[in-house]
């Protein structure tokens, strides 16, 4: 099976099954290299994000655990998955991430590293930045929310709403020669905060007292608490 008919299937029962909103995605440059990066709720996050209206050659970076899953692994390789073994600086996945980003390709990647197990955003792990401050190439922010409670709402019978809310797209600095290592810190911090602002507050977990996102505050859409159902 190719990716288009995979992709085909995966959107036939996603926008079958559920209600998922696409917001601001004329924020996400129609070509070029790109980095997408996203909060992380569910295993639905990934078909969510491929199946994004402007970017359908996006591929992601991904933890070594979903090779286990057979049916996820299927979907993944399909769509040309990299796979990142998260239990040590997995330098291989970074060379490859790198080749595909600058061939011009839309990668996705989820900073946490992991799902959460409480609905908020955690802590960024630096991956994103590092690839984003060495190739210079832009950074588009996604909030996606309502997958984390889409299989119990299913279950009911009834349609979760899925939002993804993309933001600005932004560059990060390159490296300078001093503080390596606080430079990717906030970069990361900056990631974090701008994917921090799509979402709805009870979402902002680590971040939210952080002053970066209140400096974004004033830019924030006014987004509604909890989820809406149709």
């Amino acid at each position: 099976m190719t990716r288009q008919q995979l992709q085909k299937i995966i959107k036939f029962f996603l926008f079958g099954l559920a209600k998922v909103d696409y917001q601001n995605t004329h924020f996400i440059p129609p070509e070029g290299p790109l980095i997408v990066v996203t909060n992380h709720l569910s295993r639905l996050d990934i078909p969510v994000l491929l199946e994004n209206p402007v970017r359908p050659e996006i591929t992601a970076l991904v933890a070594e655990k979903y090779r286990e899953h057979w049916f996820l692994s299927w979907i993944l390789n399909t769509c040309g998955i990299i796979y990142l073994d998260r239990s040590k600086a997995d330098f291989s996945a970074f060379r490859e991430a790198r080749r595909v980003i600058q061939s011009g390709v839309a990668m996705g990647i989820a900073p946490e590293g992991t799902r959460s197990h409480d609905q908020k955003l955690a802590e960024g792990k630096e991956g994103a930045a590092m690839l984003a401050m060495q190739l210079q190439v832009p950074i588009v922010p996604v909030g996606i929310h309502g997958t984390e409670q889409a299989f119990k709402t299913l279950g009911k019978f009834r349609r979760p709403v899925i939002t993804a809310r993309f933001g600005e797209s932004f560059l990060l600095p390159s490296f300078t020669r001093d503080n390596r290592a606080e430079q990717l810190k906030k970069g990361t911090e900056e990631i974090m905060c701008r994917i921090a602002v799509l979402l709805p507050e009870q979402y902002h977990g680590f971040y939210a007292d952080h002053p970066r996102l209140q400096e974004l505050a004033p830019e924030r859409p006014n987004l509604k608490k909890g989820l809406e159902w149709v």
